[in-house]
């Protein structure tokens, strides 16, 4: 389907852009593939990974500045949008600042994609996204809503807008596995809270649902990858297993568990091999055999939570992706 294609990214030099562009070049040989992110010097690292490629063009916006988008989206045929403004504090002391970025955002981006006849949008979610408890986590739930409703606001135009939603980013800049290997060597690691428990995902893997996303999607789909989970204790343990594991109680904004599917959402889920879909609950879509497909329905009540979970990521298999990624954690 991206054969050929051109394609945007927003948010495009960050941790999911640096997956998403060189596997999406290796596999799918797209006509163009735009990066649009508002960071020059970010930009000019990442060009520098793709010499002469002309496939490969970046360009630099804003989704605040609907103007700039509606340019940067002319002959586009799909987008990924991985923009937003993401750490749960910064949201909670900037929240006018995240507001702006991650819904009216959203809601630029929508308007732009409809105007410019873009085919397929999937944006990314976040398990913060389910029964949020922070504001972050409540930015991202009204995005969600917005690209579930931007299907009925596209009518006769054509544009398709779904979700993809995943947990904890296995290595991400910013997140507990290089937090915790930069601070290994001071013999002691920080845990919260000793019952914490987290999705694990790679970013390959997040690439690959947005891969499935645009292939399966009708529209208004939120895709939940079927991930392991961990309990944060026996993550600090493989990465420093002589260190002591000092408990400071949860912070402000932070969930025991994570959550990606909520009870209230149980009556729209279907369940398939690899992932499970939410459909949406308006306009009649939720029983539409168009996006059911094989799927099939999950029990009243049915929550998908890391505590809860029945797939758990063994030590060594966490070990044996550190020994692998190594050179790479903490780097985007």
């Amino acid at each position: 389907m991206l054969k050929e294609k051109s394609i945007l990214i927003t948010g495009g030099t960050g941790s999911f852009g640096h997956s998403f562009v060189p596997m999406t070049l290796a596999c799918y040989n797209p006509k163009r593939l735009i990066i649009l992110s508002r960071d020059e010097m970010k930009q000019w690292e990442m060009a520098k990974l793709y010499g002469d490629d002309p496939r490969v063009r970046f360009f630099i916006g804003d989704v605040r500045d609907k103007d700039r988008l509606h340019r940067a989206l002319d002959g586009v045929d799909f987008v990924v949008h991985a923009a937003a403004t993401k750490i749960v504090p910064t949201a909670e002391y900037n929240p006018f600042e995240c507001i702006k970025t991650n819904i009216i955002g959203a809601m630029n981006l929508i308007d732009a994609c409809i105007d410019q006849g873009v085919k397929r949008v999937v944006a990314l979610s976040t398990d913060k996204a389910s029964s949020p408890i922070n504001l972050y986590g409540a930015t991202k739930l009204a995005s969600d809503k917005l690209f579930v409703a931007g299907n009925s606001y596209a009518g006769a135009h054509g544009t398709r807008f779904s979700v993809v939603r995943y947990g904890n980013v296995m290595g991400s800049r910013g997140s507990v596995i290089p937090f915790f290997m930069s601070i290994r060597e001071k013999g002691e690691l920080p845990i919260t809270d000793s019952r914490m428990t987290r999705f694990m995902i790679s970013l390959e893997q997040g690439v690959e649902l947005v891969w499935h996303a645009f292939e399966d999607m009708e529209g208004g789909e939120i895709y939940v990858k079927k991930i392991p989970s961990m309990k944060v204790t026996d993550l600090a343990r493989v990465i420093a297993p002589h260190a002591e594991q000092k408990i400071i109680g949860i912070r402000p904004g932070e969930k025991l568990h994570e959550q990606m599917i909520g009870t209230e959402d149980s009556h729209y889920t279907y369940e398939y091999q690899d992932y499970y879909k939410i459909l949406p609950a308006i306009n009649g879509w939720g029983s539409s055999m168009e996006r059911i497909k094989n799927g099939i329905k999950v029990p009243e009540g049915f929550v998908y939570a890391s505590d809860s979970n029945p797939e758990w990521m063994p030590p060594e298999a966490l070990q044996a992706w550190i020994d692998e990624n190594g050179e790479r954690i903490g780097k985007v």
